[in-house]
């Protein structure tokens, strides 16, 4: 991992139906927070068209680009959500994100992993998904999204980390697991732990932070 910073370290992130609120909003919050100390730090959304999107519970979002718009990023962010099980049927985002220059970072929280792996991208690679069940899942009638991820990609290297680093693919696991997301986009970015601390003390996540910086898995594609 490179110790340069890289200057003005855009993120963008995927809306689309149905998404998880969370999912989206903590890696927003946190690059939020961290243009306090660097105002070239950039986050917006990304969606297949310029109307409002209505994610879970009825939150409603305006998305800041279309994929027609085709904005420069360096890192694009899938997050999970019940829509997940429709977007990875969504040509339109898949052909979006084969497009993507190689050096644009492909991430996702939660189940946003399903679609990366629908599209075979995770093959022979590390990644994670959510670990922890809701009622439906944790019935007969459901599955663990983790061991979805492992039957939807059966190449992948199924991992448990709360986030997984290989490469040019990362992903979170957990709905809260944004907030890790973020922080280690930021390290990606070649900011370093008292920029990334410092961030996390106005936050005040510090405890969570320290607890989480270490539950990381970097692996390195064979």
């Amino acid at each position: 991992m490179s110790n340069t910073r890289n200057q003005g370290f855009r993120l963008g992130i995927y809306i689309f139906k149905d998404a998880e609120i969370i999912d989206f909003s903590a890696p927003y919050g946190v690059f939020s927070v961290a243009r306090r100390f660097d105002p070239e730090l950039d986050v917006f959304f990304i969606a297949d068209s310029m109307r409002p999107v209505q994610t879970q519970a009825g939150f409603t979002v305006l998305p800041n680009y279309s994929f027609s718009d085709q904005p420069s990023m360096n890192a694009f962010l899938i997050p999970g959500g019940f829509g997940t099980r429709q977007e990875m049927h969504n040509t339109r985002l898949h052909d979006y994100i084969r497009n993507l220059p190689e050096n644009c970072l492909l991430t996702s929280v939660c189940t946003g992993s399903w679609i990366y792996g629908k599209m075979g991208l995770l093959d022979g690679i590390a990644a994670t998904n959510r670990k922890e069940p809701d009622r439906q899942e944790a019935s007969s009638h459901g599955k663990v999204p983790i061991d979805r991820l492992a039957e939807i990609a059966p190449a992948c290297k199924i991992d448990r980390s709360r986030v997984v680093d290989s490469g040019r693919i990362v992903t979170a696991g957990g709905i809260s697991s944004g907030m890790e997301m973020g922080f280690h986009l930021l390290r990606r970015a070649g900011y370093d732990d008292v920029f990334l601390s410092e961030v996390a003390r106005v936050m005040e996540y510090s405890k969570a932070y320290d607890i989480y910086k270490g539950d990381v898995l970097t692996s390195t594609p064979q």
